[in-house]
């Protein structure tokens, strides 16, 4: 090694994880942009949901709500807004049912399927 001690930790250079990251980074971008397409092009995205699509964000919903709220007024009629704070939602959801419904419903299987078991948080007891 150059002429390095090899028993002196001073001799080597720390390792980088950068490179395993970016790599896991590219991959799991690539996947959302596979799982988007094909529920884009299955039509499987509920219309109002504003969310993970192109051209869509928290102001186009805040919009489409507020437009509501206007056209409602306008023509009399009584509107009421109800918000839920849902960010401890999937703390109570049961990950098997979830994932049975995205085989069933949204035909999601395979290697897509077999990413989410990974990524979700057990449920607390």
């Amino acid at each position: 090694m150059l002429g390095l001690d090899d028993t002196d930790v001073s001799s080597y250079r720390p390792i980088s994880n950068l490179t395993v990251l970016s790599e896991l980074l590219e991959r799991f971008v690539a996947c959302a942009r596979q799982l988007m397409r094909y529920l884009s092009f299955f039509d499987l995205l509920p219309f109002l949901q504003s969310g993970f699509r192109p051209g869509h964000s928290t102001e186009t919903a805040v919009l489409r709500v507020l437009s509501g709220i206007l056209l409602a007024a306008d023509r009399g009629d009584v509107s009421a807004l109800v918000l839920l704070d849902m960010t401890t939602a999937s703390d109570t959801v049961s990950h098997s049912i979830l994932l049975q419904r995205l085989q069933s419903t949204f035909g999601i299987c395979d290697i897509a399927h077999q990413w989410f078991p990974s990524t979700v948080i057990p449920v607390r007891s």
